[in-house]
This record gives C-alpha cells, sequence and structure tokens, in this order.
C-alpha cells in the first residue's frame, strides 16, 4: 500500500518522456529535401513537434521554405519523412534523464502509466517496443487512435487513457506543450508541465498545476498537487 496520491499517471511522448527531436529532424529534413528546402536546426525542430508528423512538416516548410508548396508535393514529402522515420525511429531516440528511474519508483508504489501523444499509435508502439519500454504501460493510446478530431488539446483519449487503464483512484498528466495541458485541463485533470522538453512557448505560460526541471523532482511534485 502507499499514500501517493494518484493512481494512474498519463505521460506524453515526444519532448516529455523521450527525446526523439534528432530522429525527427532527420525524418523531416528528408521530406523537406524533396522541395529543396534546407534543413532544420535542432533548434527548429524542437519547436516544431507537439501537433502530429504532418504538422510538423508543415511547420518545416514554414520556418525554411518560400512559400507553401503544392498538396501532391507535400504529400511526397509527407511519405519520404514517415518512410525515413519509420525505418530509423530509435537511432537517437533515448528517455529524458531521470525518466527510467522515475518510472522505477511510480512501479514500486503500484501507480499505473499511461501515454498519450499525437503521434500515430502504430509508430510510438514501435518506438517503445524497440526501446524496450512498451511493458510499462497499461494504457497506449496516439493521435489517431480515436480519429483526427479527437487528438490533444481534445480531452477524449485523456478520457480514453483512464477507461484503458483501469485505474481506481485519481490521475494526473504531464506534457511539454500547450497541447497535453489544454488536453488535461479539458479533462480536469491536474497538470504538470517539463520545462526540458520541446517548448513552443515558455513553460510558465502553459497554465500546467506545477512545473519540473528534472525528472528527479516528479513524485515530490505530484504529492504537493494533491495538498
Amino acid at each position: 500500500m502507499t499514500d501517493f496520491p494518484f493512481a494512474l499517471i498519463g505521460f506524453d511522448l515526444d519532448g516529455t518522456l523521450i527525446d526523439t527531436s534528432e530522429d525527427l529532424r532527420l525524418a523531416c529534413n528528408v521530406g523537406l529535401e524533396l522541395a529543396g528546402i534546407a534543413p532544420l536546426s535542432p533548434e527548429q525542430i524542437r519547436s516544431a513537434i507537439g501537433g502530429g508528423a504532418r504538422r510538423m512538416l508543415e511547420r518545416g516548410i514554414e520556418f525554411n521554405g518560400r512559400g507553401a508548396v503544392s498538396p501532391d508535393l507535400f504529400e511526397a514529402m509527407f511519405d519520404a519523412f514517415l518512410e525515413h522515420y519509420q525505418a530509423n525511429i530509435a537511432a537517437h531516440s533515448r528517455p529524458f534523464p531521470g525518466a527510467l528511474a522515475m518510472m522505477d519508483a511510480l512501479d514500486a508504489m503500484g501507480v499505473k502509466m499511461a501515454i498519450v501523444t499525437n503521434k500515430r499509435e502504430a509508430m510510438a508502439d514501435q518506438l517503445f517496443r524497440e526501446l524496450g519500454l512498451r511493458h510499462r504501460f497499461a494504457a497506449f493510446l496516439g493521435g489517431d487512435s480515436l480519429g483526427p478530431d479527437k487528438a490533444k488539446p481534445a480531452p477524449d483519449l485523456l478520457h480514453e487513457m483512464i477507461v484503458r487503464a483501469e485505474a481506481q483512484g485519481r490521475a494526473a498528466f504531464v506534457g511539454d506543450s500547450h497541447f497535453d495541458i489544454d488536453a488535461a485541463k479539458a479533462a480536469g485533470l491536474p497538470s504538470v508541465a517539463v520545462s526540458f522538453g520541446f517548448l513552443m512557448q515558455p513553460v510558465e505560460t502553459l497554465g500546467a498545476n506545477a512545473v519540473i526541471d528534472h525528472f528527479d523532482d516528479l513524485i515530490a511534485a505530484l504529492r504537493c498537487l494533491a495538498v
């Protein structure tokens, strides 16, 4: 038994639990190259991640392109992006510092964990299997799990997370973007924002209930949310 106040902790994937930025950058640059668009820098890709793969490529075009590309060319670019990413999905991606120890601590307390990402579910599943982490999660949802209109910041995926995890108690959500924090608010869940993520805006403007700078601080922050 434990006095921990939450039975389920949900996590965003990209920029929250896993640093996927370099694998996404390389894949996005493969797509951009088809249109003769300059490759994205590490800084640029970090601010483009969060709304799913299609939005990421659109942001890449906005950053370094010279205007919109034709629909047919965009689809070819998107296909090239996905093909490269799927073939190299875990080449550089790794959990953020402290993530594994934090998950071990939650496991030891009997707290369930879940992933809710706007990445396609099959790709998210592939990534976690290649990293050897898939078995840790009681629920696993992607941006396409319930249909495109149900992705974050809509609350539907977080509601479904609770149902699939069969958690007996309160849930909270951890993320790095307005997609995550707005979804948590809409679902009525307390939220924690990570300052080390792929931030589109200053972390303090996200409106999360707490902010952490390292996963070593997450469990204490979650305890404070219940006070």
